[in-house]
């Protein structure tokens, strides 16, 4: 299965993509960060986003995309352009008929690192282990991408098993 996972931003976007076989093992394929300038009109962001997110999409040829879920924030304005460039990588993904799953930060650092309370300099350390990289994934938006993909892929690896099954053994779910 191959997992394209994104940590949404309007500034910085970032973007992992694993393949993960049927015994969970994680091989990293890609990671990048979508920038744009904050000196740019909201519209022609959300373009350059769409656009960007568009081409790597169709270059990774994913069988899912995980996005991170918004989750309530103090500051609304960094909420608002998290929920507008989560929405932009959910319409590309429905444009390519990619099925969506969505996380929230602490589900992703429970499964990475075994705390949903882990920081952002543990997260990229566990998965910099967990996928064997020479040098920690960097900003932190990269890292945090390629966490969201191996949650999912750990996750979404179980599931599809019992699926699986299910249909090898004629049960209907």
């Amino acid at each position: 299965m191959r997992v394209f996972g994104v940590d949404p931003g309007l500034t910085r976007c970032g973007v992992g993509v694993l393949d993960v076989d049927n015994r969970r093992k994680a091989t990293f394929v890609h990671v990048n960060v979508i920038r744009t300038e904050a000196t740019l009109e909201l519209a022609h962001r959300l373009g350059i986003l769409a656009e960007q997110l568009s081409i790597e999409i169709d270059q990774m040829k994913p069988d899912v995309i995980v996005i991170e879920r918004v989750f309530s924030q103090l500051n609304v304005r960094t909420a608002m352009s998290t929920a507008q460039a989560s929405a932009v990588a959910m319409l590309a993904a429905h444009q390519r008929d990619l099925p969506v799953v969505m996380y929230t930060p602490t589900e992703v650092k429970a499964a990475v690192t075994g705390s949903g309370r882990a920081d952002k300099k543990q997260v990229t350390q566990m998965v910099a282990r967990h996928l064997n990289l020479a040098e920690l994934p960097k900003p932190a938006d990269a890292a945090d991408a390629l966490a969201l993909a191996l949650c999912h892929g750990w996750r979404g690896v179980g599931q599809q098993r019992i699926v699986d099954q299910a249909i090898k053994f004629g049960i209907k779910i």
